[in-house]
């Protein structure tokens, strides 16, 4: 059984899509991070940067192990299952590389974006501006991307694709305003929306955790 410690964010529904995807038994704790539980000492101790997602694998090798940092945790599911990640070869590190590109630029950067113009009281316009600037490239690459293959790896979903979804989806809802310029010239990113968003488990990992 895994216990998973997760939120109702894009980072947070990574992990429940991909455990769907999996067919992997699992209970979730949710971490609600509006009222901070994420700095409760027990979890703490599964995820030493106090950040969401997180698990514990009690049947892993050798003994329980947690994971933390949804990147590792989409990595180890899918080696212990081998599915949604080649062996080796070309396919893996594709999907690794894009994997890695949603963990370093397009989570990070619609991050901020979200904080600086739509939730923060006090508008910065400055910052505003960077971070739309700097989303607007990131989906504009994946746009690219997307219009040489179904998938961010090529032809086969994987990890990437999963890592991407909640945050593009985000894209255009929640960031929907200070990305409108942005969402009418990516027509390959939409239709990859959809074709992710059609997938039973996605949707079942969406709904997780229920608040």
């Amino acid at each position: 059984m895994i216990t998973l410690y997760t939120w109702s964010t894009p980072n947070g529904r990574k992990i429940p899509i991909m455990l769907e995807e999996c067919g992997l038994p699992y209970t979730v704790v949710p971490v609600n991070i509006g009222k901070d539980e994420q700095f409760a000492p027990d979890f703490l101790k599964v995820s030493p940067n106090n950040k969401i997602p997180a698990i514990v694998d009690d049947e892993a090798e050798g003994g329980p192990l947690s994971v933390f940092e949804s990147g590792a945790i989409l990595t180890y599911l899918a080696e212990k299952t081998g599915r949604f990640l080649a062996p080796s070869g070309p396919s893996r590190y594709k999907a690794l590389e894009w994997l890695h590109w949603q963990m370093g630029g397009l989570g990070p950067m619609l991050g901020q974006l979200g904080f600086f113009a739509v939730r923060s009281d006090e508008k910065a316009p400055l910052a505003i501006k960077r971070f739309t600037d700097e989303a607007d490239r990131l989906l504009r690459v994946m746009d690219r991307r997307l219009s040489e293959g179904p998938y961010l790896a090529g032809a086969d979903y994987s990890i990437a694709d999963i890592a991407c979804y909640a945050w593009t989806l985000a894209a255009t809802s929640f960031l929907k305003e200070p990305l409108a310029g942005t969402l009418v010239n990516t027509p390959n990113v939409h239709a990859w929306l959809a074709r992710v968003g059609e997938r039973p488990a996605v949707m079942r990992g969406m709904e997780v955790p229920k608040t």
